[in-house]
């Protein structure tokens, strides 16, 4: 049983780590600091670190070269929210097995983790639990976090949800490319990992890959892999997603942030179905579907010569919109009781249910991060509670009393598009005018709210 360390100081996200990499066969420690890893890792039979970059105290990098000298054997890890060349380049020529960008999915967890124990496993050693040779991808369990993104989900009463599920079961045993559009939060990985376990392709893996967090100068390394010495960094041969979900279904998340570069190579590989390997020739023939998604309008991209046209009908054969969460009014109890069960498990917690006050604040609140928002405020709400039900006192500001702006479909004024104008310009206030800040604050990347900035033709300072 391989053993990993964990040095992460968000204890949540550590502990969904932990749990994770438990449940698919491996043995693991986490710490919150350097310190008392170290000490860990002195007593020996460590075969793979996963640091955070960031730490209060330390640097994932400097922990990182202090492993490779005291304990060479263990492969390194780290993990960044940055996505920065640099940093990314410099981890691996001091040392790192590799990297991976936060967020990441347990597919994509699982694939640097198997590559870099698959590099240092002896010679004439049989594959134990984690080896690419024993770990399948569609074993793969998603993180025991906040209900999350990665599960089935539960099917909706409304309208919208219907139409939604029967879209889904009509082009999933199909081999038609797929783009989801919706707002952001909708769920439109639920929906992508529903059309794979719905296909021929359902015993294939399932790799997802978050496009607004690649380097674009790193993208193709991680589409189509890297042979050893192509690049300053690539001190071995690694492959990349589309290998990682040959046979299965390869789900491209926020595809509009690629570069133009990035696409011309995206549609050359799925026009000819093989890739190259940066710096290295060998073709190397792949199968797999592709399912994209993106809160973005791609065709006012097109339009506009952002996007790529002849890549946009080919992602775009079967399209399929995930109703907002306003538009699936009928579907929020469901979802209420559902979230509280998930966020009961997670918590370890016995909280019985909402108060009736409650209940009609989530009917009548916009929800402008929909299920992403829904889940949170009810898993926050169940921290708080202390196994007692959920009352108004423990919900966000936001949702106390009715300060929501007006949306339409609510029986108010606002436009959908004059409602979100009215969110960004709130985020970008409230971030004195970060507009990184803004971003995580409204939850899309820094390119989309650059585009929608210039949609709506904002006067930004």
């Amino acid at each position: 049983m391989p053993k990993i360390l964990i040095i992460e100081d968000d204890a949540a996200f550590g502990q969904m780590l932990s749990r994770y990499l438990e449940r698919n066969g491996y043995q693991v420690q986490c710490f919150p600091g350097a310190e008392p890893a170290m000490e860990s890792l002195d007593q020996g039979g460590v075969d793979l670190l996963l640091t955070d970059l960031r730490l209060p105290a330390s640097d994932g990098i400097e922990i990182m070269e202090s492993v490779k000298k005291k304990h060479p054997e263990t492969a390194v890890i780290i993990m960044t929210g940055y996505a920065e060349v640099e940093t990314a380049v410099s981890s691996m020529k001091k040392g790192a097995a590799d990297y991976i960008s936060k967020p990441f999915t347990p597919d994509q967890l699982q694939v640097v983790i198997q590559q870099a124990l698959a590099k240092k496993r002896p010679a004439g050693r049989k594959p134990g639990p984690g080896d690419p040779e024993t770990s399948r991808a569609e074993d793969n369990q998603p993180l025991p976090s906040l209900p999350s993104d990665k599960s089935p989900g539960i099917s909706g009463v409304s309208e919208a949800s219907k139409k939604l599920a029967g879209h889904i079961e009509l082009v999933a045993p199909t081999a038609m490319s797929v783009l989801l559009t919706g707002e952001s939060g909708t769920g439109k990985e639920v929906a992508a990992r529903n059309i794979h376990r719905q296909s021929k392709r359902r015993k294939g893996p399932f790799v997802a890959v978050d496009c607004g967090a690649i380097p674009a100068d790193l993208a193709a390394s991680e589409f189509f892999g890297h042979i050893k010495g192509s690049f300053t960094g690539a001190v071995q041969d690694k492959s990349g997603y589309f290998e990682a979900a040959e046979g299965g279904t390869l789900f491209l998340d926020e595809v509009g942030n690629l570069s133009y570069e990035n696409q011309v190579q995206l549609l050359r590989a799925l026009q000819e179905r093989i890739v190259r390997r940066v710096g290295g020739n060998r073709e190397i023939p792949v199968d797999v579907r592709i399912v994209t998604a993106t809160n973005e309008d791609l065709a006012r991209a097109v339009r506009e010569g952002d996007f790529r046209e002849d890549l946009y009908h080919r992602l775009n054969e079967f399209s399929i919109t995930i109703p907002a969460l306003r538009d699936r009014q009928a579907d929020i109890p469901i979802f209420a009781e559902y979230f509280l069960e998930k966020a009961n498990d997670y918590l370890d917690r016995t909280c019985p249910g909402y108060e009736q006050d409650v209940l009609q604040r989530f009917s009548t609140y916009a929800w402008p991060g929909n299920l992403r928002e829904f889940r949170n405020v009810v898993t926050r709400a169940v921290l708080l509670s202390e196994n007692r039900p959920i009352g108004m006192e423990v919900l966000p500001a936001s949702m106390q009393g009715d300060a929501d702006p007006p949306v339409a479909g609510t029986g108010l004024e606002l436009t959908r598009e004059e409602y979100e104008r009215k969110r960004i310009l709130s985020a970008l206030e409230q971030t004195n005018y970060n507009k990184t800040q803004a971003a995580k604050l409204l939850q899309i990347t820094r390119k989309t709210l650059y585009n929608k900035i210039n949609r709506y033709k904002l006067t930004v300072p």
